[in-house]
């Protein structure tokens, strides 16, 4: 079963204003700033319109859940927050089904830099073990979108990001709300101050 942190299956498909947050490679919705914005929401009044899905570790399973999910309502009326891996899932939803998307240090092309992690791995959070194959890889490539939609994202990059060049974020991204945070890291751990910009994108993109 899908573990969310807040059941979607609460919202009504008429009352369609979800924030959905969408976890990276080998992380959980029990991530860090997955529980940052489910508690800001709740602090907000909004607990029933936060959704964060638990993702298989196969990309054409996780795009799966992630479409049926946002088709469930109105996809204008959803809000995507992508990190890492995610970032690259919300891109493909945003461009094909409208969505809005906020970016946290997206992997721009994650066929690539995963492909050195092709073999036994571990989820960081859940302690699930699983292999991850050339299939995997196969999948993510699937997943590429030739251009963006400018208009549908808010860009927040780190310059610190250990993991991913900020710089390919910023580039992919050109002509998008961007927000440059100087130093910090991958994982982004002053994203508490920034949920008020992802909420009140949210917010703005509402209908």
């Amino acid at each position: 079963m899908t573990r969310c942190c807040l059941s979607w299956l609460a919202v009504s498909p008429v009352d369609c204003r979800l924030l959905i947050y969408i976890h990276g490679f080998n992380s959980s919705a029990l991530s860090f700033k997955a529980g940052l914005l489910r508690e800001f929401m709740t602090d907000l009044g909004y607990a029933q319109h936060y959704v964060c899905p638990e993702l298989p570790h196969r990309p054409a399973a996780a795009m799966q859940l992630l479409r049926e999910l946002v088709q469930q309502h109105d996809p204008r009326a959803v809000t995507l927050v992508g990190s890492s891996l995610g970032g690259y899932y919300a891109t493909w939803l945003s461009e094909h089904l409208g969505s809005r998307t906020v970016l946290v240090n997206p992997a721009v092309r994650p066929y690539e830099l995963l492909a050195p992690w092709i073999g036994p791995q571990k989820n960081l959070y859940t302690g699930a073990n699983y292999d991850f194959t050339a299939t995997h890889i196969d999948e993510l490539r699937a997943l590429e979108v030739d251009a963006v939609t400018p208009s549908r994202y808010l860009l927040i990059t780190a310059t610190g990001d250990e993991v991913l060049d900020y710089r390919a974020g910023v580039k992919r991204y050109a002509g998008c709300e961007q927000i440059i945070v100087r130093g910090s890291d991958h994982g982004l751990g002053d994203f508490a101050g920034y949920l008020d910009r992802v909420v009140s994108f949210w917010q703005a993109g509402r209908v």
